[in-house]
């Protein structure tokens, strides 16, 4: 939706009526992916497209049926040799298309601005859409309930910039498509050692785009870390000093060379970031914090620190140790406690709250 959202501002801002069709789901071979919108007016002018013209016509005609009726509609389209022309997939694939009456300006302007967003269509009853961010849900549902679980749901998505087709836990039969309008969060990975690897390969399961960074050019290479999206050969602090990063973004450090480390960390722990945590034993950590104060950090930005990294799970291997550092980061990420579900009361899955940027 994002692509054509100021298009639709400046209907609404001419008063313009208009459906909106989205593309909730694909499957095989399609032209675009899910999240991609088409707009027709009541004039009929057209923006944006859902299939890159396999079947645009069919789905023309749905926007002029909710605007007439003022129903949404969800239909699915696929390839048969008797529609492949018509009004099908001549790629072979199936894709679905949600049809809505237009949702409210408020929704529209937060989906065509700059800030991250997800954008959500209730694919039932009132269709509702609404805009969550972070800190904010712009629409309604009409359910106060049914808001919570939605904004709940969207900021998890959002949080790891997925889209596509959910089912509501605690509310059975209640299905959104959430569209995610933020790049994936970033895990920087400092050393390039065998716990790096499986980190590396850990995070990109979880849906982030992961650097690896280390001084040493013979270790850090893309041969060693396939699963990464970059391997960067510097100096950690310096490095990072210089990427981008925002408060979603993880910092593993597997260094454990205070040369290294401690340079890193006193960038690091000044960033308002989601995460830091770095890897080494009891008496590594203290040696570490000692460095740390003498470097002119302050008691508050070395609590921020997570160190040794990882929940006790009695990890050996570095692919146990890899579950260890991302069950905490989930955790922390998700205000988790830790602990064994049997030993907790009250719902199973926490509502994320949203964060203030530290520094």
């Amino acid at each position: 939706m994002r692509e054509i959202a100021a298009g639709l501002a400046a209907w609404d801002r001419q008063g313009a009526r208009y459906a909106l069709a989205t593309m909730v789901a694909a499957d095989g071979s399609a032209p675009r992916e899910p999240g991609a919108a088409m707009a027709v007016a009541e004039s009929g002018e057209v923006l944006g497209s859902v299939s890159g013209g396999c079947v645009e016509g069919a789905v023309y005609e749905l926007c002029d049926e909710v605007l007439a009726t003022g129903v949404a509609v969800r239909e699915s389209f696929g390839y048969s040799a008797d529609s492949a022309f018509a009004t099908g997939l001549t790629c072979g694939g199936t894709i679905e298309v949600f049809v809505q009456p237009q949702p409210p300006p408020r929704v529209v302007e937060r989906a065509a601005g700059p800030a991250p967003v997800a954008v959500v269509h209730l694919l039932e009853g009132s269709a509702a859409t609404l805009a969550v961010e972070p800190g904010a849900v712009h629409g309604t549902t009409g359910s106060p309930r049914l808001d919570a679980l939605v904004a709940a749901e969207a900021r998890a998505m959002l949080d790891v910039g997925a889209s596509g087709v959910r089912s509501l836990r605690c509310r059975p039969g209640t299905e959104v498509f959430i569209a995610s309008h933020a790049p994936r969060p970033r895990l920087l990975v400092f050393g390039a050692t065998d716990h790096a690897g499986a980190v590396v390969s850990l995070g990109t399961f979880l849906g982030h785009d992961v650097t690896v960074c280390d001084a040493r050019g013979v270790f850090a290479t893309p041969a060693r870390f396939p699963d990464a999206d970059e391997v960067v050969v510097d100096w950690p602090h310096r490095y990072l000093a210089t990427t981008t990063t925002d408060t979603r973004t993880l910092i593993v450090v597997l260094t454990h060379d205070p040369k290294f480390d401690v340079p890193l960390l006193e960038v690091a722990l000044r960033l308002p970031v989601a995460y830091v945590g770095a890897m080494g034993s009891r008496r590594t950590h203290e040696e570490r914090l000692a460095r740390l104060r003498a470097a002119g950090l302050t008691d508050r930005e070395l609590a921020r620190l997570h160190s040794p990294i990882g929940l006790d799970l009695g990890a050996r291997t570095p692919e146990e140790t890899a579950v260890s550092i991302a069950a905490e980061i989930v955790a922390v990420r998700r205000s988790g406690t830790a602990l064994p579900l049997r030993r907790t009361t009250g719902p199973l899955h926490h509502e994320t709250k949203p964060r203030p940027a530290t520094t």
